[in-house]
């Protein structure tokens, strides 16, 4: 997925475009978007960035809309993810936030077992 950056926010492609467009028609785009070396990121956007906007220590969400931006983790993020799964298995409560990370990034009880050196039963 697709990303630009934005007054120290990430957004989904079709957000970053939204906010490009309305500041053109404000008058406040760079005089050569094309050129995002010539501008801050505070500014204007930045982008487009391939892979949610790369590797963080946990899953990112739209500043706008708030979409599931589908980046990768660090290993410091799967054990971020990783500590809310075995928490929601401890407690039986999940949220569908929760739900859609573990569907995205492919989590099983299995591998709660290899980051936490545990052996979890479900």
């Amino acid at each position: 997925m697709y990303v630009y950056m934005y007054n120290a926010d990430l957004y989904y492609e079709e957000c970053g475009c939204s906010i490009q467009d309305r500041l053109t028609k404000e008058g406040k785009a760079p005089a050569n978007p094309d050129d995002q070396f010539s501008y801050d990121s505070g500014d204007y956007p930045v982008g487009p960035y391939p892979n949610g906007g790369g590797d963080s220590d946990s899953p990112k969400h739209c500043g706008g809309c708030g979409v599931f931006l589908e980046n990768p983790l660090t290993s410091e993020g799967e054990r971020y993810v990783g500590r809310l799964y075995l928490e929601s298995l401890q407690t039986g409560k999940m949220s569908p936030t929760l739900a859609e990370w573990i569907a995205y990034y492919e989590m099983d009880a299995g591998d709660l077992d290899e980051i936490f050196d545990v052996e979890i039963t479900e």
